[in-house]
């Protein structure tokens, strides 16, 4: 595991505690991520708001707010940030949705396996680190440009 990867968070927002206590047991004993949980998915998006994340989970079906919704929200303030969905109901209708609506990059059903779990959140993490190294690379790339534009209009106007 990498050092960026041992520095992941990971935001878990269900409103069963359960599932949450779950979840954060597992990654605690199983991985170096720090895990954020929430019952409530507007003191989620009040903590992304403010705090950087690498990857974020939600339940489906939600009493204040559905996941769609909060991860439609996330996206809107962290759009680099993985969106996990983990619902109940196989519901392949919603999941559909959930992807074309927010950009989710997986959908887990209860129960979940462990492995599995493992396997997707590390994936989500990876897609992170690679997008933010391309987004990187294409900010070097634009400044090489400019600075290649500068360098042609000195040019021009000193031997033109």
């Amino acid at each position: 595991m990498t050092a960026e990867e041992n520095a992941a968070t990971i935001v878990i927002v269900d409103d069963e505690e359960m599932v949450l206590t779950s979840l954060n047991s597992f990654l605690t004993l199983e991985t170096a991520y720090t895990v954020k949980t929430f019952t409530s998915a507007k003191d989620a998006l009040a903590y992304i708001e403010k705090e950087p994340i690498d990857l974020v989970v939600s339940d489906y079906l939600m009493p204040e707010m559905d996941g769609i919704t909060f991860l439609a929200g996330v996206r809107d303030l962290r759009p680099e940030v993985p969106r996990i969905i983990l619902t109940g109901y196989a519901d392949k209708e919603n999941a559909i949705k959930a992807i074309n609506n927010v950009g989710l990059f997986q959908y887990i059903e209860k129960p979940w396996d462990n492995d599995d779990i493992l396997i997707i959140f590390r994936n989500g993490l990876e897609k992170k680190k690679l997008m933010n190294r391309l987004n990187q690379k294409i900010e070097e790339i634009n400044l090489a440009y400019s600075e290649l534009q500068d360098l042609q209009r000195e040019i021009v106007k000193t031997f033109v």
